[in-house]
Order: C-alpha cells, then structure tokens, then sequence
C-alpha cells in the first residue's frame, strides 16, 4: 500500500547509512591495491577515477529516472547494485574482481545520491531547504561513523569491512522497500505538457553559472582531501596530525549544522548571500594555507574551510530546486552531484599536476583566485536587472 509522502525520518536514515557504508569502503581504496593487492598507486588513481566517472553516470540516470521513470523503483535499483556489488566483494575481493565490483557499487551509490536529494524536494510539511540542511548533516554524520569504524574492524581483516557494507546496504534496501513507497506528487500541468517543460534561459544560466561554480569549488576541496596531506608531512607534521584536521571538521559541523537548520527560515530569505559568504570563506581557506607554517595555522584554515562549507554546499541544491519546475527537480538534483562528484574526480590530478611541475603556493593561490572569480561571475549572472525582469 503506497503512502501519501515520504516521512523525513526514513530520507535521512537512509542518508546515514548509505554515507555509513560508503565511508566503510572509499578511504581504504589507494591503500588496499597499493599494500594488499600490490598494484601501483597510478593503478589506484585509474580505478577511483574510474569509480568517480560510474558515480556521475549514476548520479545523472538516477536523476532522469526519477523524473520519467518511477522514483521508488529507481531508489530500489540504486540500492539493489550497490548491495549486490558490495556482496559479491565479501568473496571476490581480489584483482581484478575488486575495482570491477567497486565501480558497480559507485554506479549504485550514484543513482541513490540523486534519488535521496530529489526526494528531498518532495518531503511533505519541510521547506527544501529544512531537508538538505539536515541531509547536509546526516551524510557527514556517517562518513564519521564510517572511517571511525573501519578503524577499529580492519585489524580482523578486510572481509569484515565487506560484511558490515553490505549489511548497512541491505538494511537500507529493506527500509526503502517498505517506506519509499508513496503517491505521485500531483501536478495540475499534465504528462505531456510537463515532459517539454523547459527552464527559461535566465535560469538555465544562473543554474549552470552556480554549478560551474560547485565544480571548482569541489576540485579546491579536494586538496584538502588528496595533496595538503603530504604538504603537511613536508612542514614536519604527521598522518595523525592530518587526521585529526577531519575530526575537527567533523565536530564543528555536528555542531553548527543543527544551529544553521535552526535559523532555516533567515538563511532562506539571505540564500545568495549565504552562497556568497560560503564561497568567499572557501577561497579564504586557502589564503590561510598561504601562510601557514604551524599547526594551529592549519587548524584555522580548516575552520574557515568547514564553516564556509556548510553555508553553501546544501544551499545549492536549495537553490537549484526553487528554480526549476516539478517534472525536472529529479534530473537537476541529479545535475547538482554530477557537477560535484566531477569536482572531486578531476580534483586530486588537476592538483598533483600543478605541484608536480610547479608548487603547492600556486595550487593555492589558483583555488583562491579560482573560486572568487566564478563566485564573482555567477553573482554577477544572479543579479536582477530590469532588462530581464521586462523579459
């Protein structure tokens, strides 16, 4: 029996435990095949790439399903790769049935991503913006729960990693199976009217403008993730000291997040100024690098970086979703993480080149100018003028 909406409580659970049990598999990946299965770290960078690119594949058809398709059956499907992909690894873990598995897993995981923010749009009694501030949550939420698990299973073996995956997934398949089915939203607008609905030209450019945007900004974020790691050991600092940066992070978005879902409604009637605030603290991160030499330096630039963060990544989709109409918010929520993961895709190379062949200070001063620029650009496209209001 279909319900008639989808209860918040079920869309962020089911964010917690797919980012739970992603975060279960993703940070071993490098350090699996370069010590375990003896591949070469190139290897390793082909084989993420190539799970990032299946991720955006995803991401995009789980968006244009949603919209034309079925959304509960393609929540299912999503759910159902990643479960079976991450099942067969308990037993086939081994070169090369590893990557293949792998990258069938971020196909899934694509598809549910974009199902879990598209759903968002649609959860009844919550503005959107309500929901991914709290999506913005639940998924950091379970990357923590994730990476501090591993670290206590992994000395038992990798098989228990596989294991504890596939039980978080399959648990999800279950809870979506008996509580993600619900009615269509009903559109006055019928079928065929709604298929050739089209974005007016203004917003399509503000909408690409703002993505554009989320892509540089995801390859600027993905040094902190990839390259700032050896910076730091190269400054007389250790792996724990790094580490010990993402708690930091973590603690500080536990802790704000719920502060600025909170204030939900101010932020909503301030959402291009949040954006706006976001990205400039982004860019700011990395002035601070410039600088630093001590840890406590460090400490501030992540600081800068984590607030600037949880100001404008769930604003996007906040964004994006007032802007387009109800038959496309499934293919443009999709959009929003293609344009993302594709930043943290091409992120670590674009970075690792430009160290290679000239610096880390230009890798930062790049991510500063980079991003104030495309803020500045799509601020600029943002702006109301009379000309397009006579349009």
């Amino acid at each position: 029996m279909q319900k008639k909406t989808l209860s918040l409580k079920w869309l962020l659970l089911g964010s917690l435990i797919t980012n739970t049990g992603i975060s279960f598999i993703w940070p071993l990946t490098t350090i699996y095949m370069h010590e375990y299965l003896h591949e070469s770290l190139t290897t390793a960078g082909i084989v993420l790439f190539a799970d990032s690119l299946f991720m955006i594949i995803g991401n995009y058809l789980g968006g244009l399903l949603f919209d034309r398709w079925n959304r509960y059956y393609t929540t299912l499907c999503g759910i159902s790769l990643a479960t079976i992909a991450t099942g067969f690894l308990i037993f086939f873990h081994g070169w090369p049935a590893y990557p293949l598995f792998l990258i069938l897993s971020g196909l899934g995981n694509g598809i549910v991503a974009t199902c879990i923010n598209s759903f968002a749009t649609v959860v009844a009694g919550r503005p959107a913006s309500y929901v991914f501030n709290l999506l913005y949550f639940t998924n950091n939420l379970g990357l923590v729960l994730g990476t501090l698990i591993v670290g206590f299973i992994l000395p038992y073996g990798i098989t228990y990693i596989f294991v504890l995956a596939f039980s978080l997934f399959a648990l999800f398949l279950i809870v979506a199976a008996i509580t993600y089915r619900v009615d269509p939203i009903k559109n006055p607008i019928n079928k065929a009217k709604a298929e050739n609905q089209v974005l007016n030209k203004r917003s399509q450019r503000q909408i690409f403008l703002l993505l554009f945007t989320l892509f540089v900004t995801w390859v600027a974020y993905e040094q902190w993730q990839s390259n700032i790691a050896a910076y730091m050991v190269a400054h007389q600092m250790t792996v724990k000291d790094y580490s010990l940066l993402w708690t930091f992070n973590a603690i500080l978005i536990v802790l704000l997040q719920p502060i600025l879902t909170y204030f939900d409604q101010f932020l909503l009637k301030h959402l291009h100024g949040r954006m706006y605030l976001g990205f400039t603290l982004f860019a700011s991160s990395f002035a601070v690098l410039l600088i630093a030499k001590s840890y406590h330096l460090f400490i501030l630039a992540m600081g800068v970086l984590t607030i600037g963060e949880i100001l404008a990544l769930p604003a996007v989709s906040t964004y994006v979703d007032q802007r387009v109409t109800l038959s496309q918010k499934g293919r443009y929520q999709g959009l929003v993480n293609v344009f993302a993961s594709a930043g943290r895709a091409v992120g670590p190379l674009v970075g690792a080149t430009i160290i290679e062949s000239s610096s880390y200070q230009l890798v930062f001063i790049l991510c500063v100018c980079s991003i104030l620029l495309v803020t500045v650009l799509f601020a600029f496209g943002n702006r109301t003028t009379t000309k397009d209001a006579a349009k």
